[in-house]
């Protein structure tokens, strides 16, 4: 039954992370300290040793929620008070921007990444991604292939550009396990309950459980660009500064090592 296993996140599951990201965010912005950051789960391991590094040289903190860029800007819209948005792609900041909920001046193209294949270390799966590859093959009799979700999650969207660039989408559109964002994509592939999976380079390499099986070609879908930009809302003089910080030689390592691209 297809329908019924496209996705394994619970509506419960998403909720509470909602409540629960929304609920840091609101208490750090009544503080009025913390620099509030909304941004795509595929940023955390870069951007949460980043926000230490800034703490340890400046003294002052941030609180990060993550999430997929389309449930963040979600939350923008819906008057969700924080400082910064880094987005995943570019339409999403796009929609929060048409909407006048960043300042413009602000806005610029942050970093680069690369979606991957991934299956779990131990697998024997070897392919080699071009055209009309057999990935259902790949994946087995019963098995899926993790993805954020392909009409929200931007990995999920690059994704689903990609196989459908390379003839590949048809063979294996009913067999797609939607995740809401990238990490919980990820987290299928980890933990066994899909063999395939795809993900960020970045995400591939924060997980020693998974191994990449193949990059996709860069012009097999939309430029991978992570748009930066505060709030329009936002009135903590340290969050254009803690922006300031994440463009500067010093906060590079901590993205380069994960696999991004800094483009600013």
């Amino acid at each position: 039954m297809p329908g019924t296993r496209r996705s394994f996140v619970s509506a419960f599951g998403v909720a509470a992370f909602l409540v629960t990201s929304g609920g840091i965010a609101r208490q750090a912005f009544a503080q009025g300290k913390d620099v509030v950051i909304l941004a795509a789960a595929s940023l955390k391991n870069a951007l949460d040793e980043a926000s230490a590094d800034w703490a340890r040289k400046t003294g002052k903190t941030t609180r990060v929620s993550y999430a997929s860029s389309s449930a963040l800007a979600r939350q923008i819209e819906g008057g969700i008070p924080a400082d910064i948005f880094i987005s995943a792609d570019v339409p999403w900041m796009d929609y929060v921007a048409e909407r006048k909920l960043i300042k413009p001046a602000s806005r610029s193209d942050y970093l680069g990444n690369q979606i991957v294949l991934i299956a779990s270390k131990d697998s024997k799966t070897d392919l080699r991604i071009d055209k009309g590859f057999n990935l259902r093959g790949a994946l087995g009799n019963d098995g899926r292939l993790a993805m954020g979700s392909v009409e929200a999650v931007p990995a999920g969207k690059y994704g689903k550009a990609a196989l459908e660039y390379l003839g590949v989408w048809p063979s294996v559109a009913d067999r797609v396990a939607q995740a809401e964002n990238v990490r919980m994509a990820l987290t299928l592939v980890s933990r066994g309950e899909a063999p395939l999976g795809i993900v960020y380079k970045t995400d591939a390499a924060s997980d020693p459980s998974v191994r990449i099986v193949g990059a996709f070609p860069a012009d097999s879908h939309p430029a991978i660009i992570y748009p930066m930009a505060l709030l329009s809302t936002s009135t903590n003089p340290d969050a254009q500064a803690f922006a300031d910080y994440l463009k500067t030689p010093a906060a590079r390592p901590f993205f380069e090592k994960q696999g991004f691209t800094v483009l600013k």
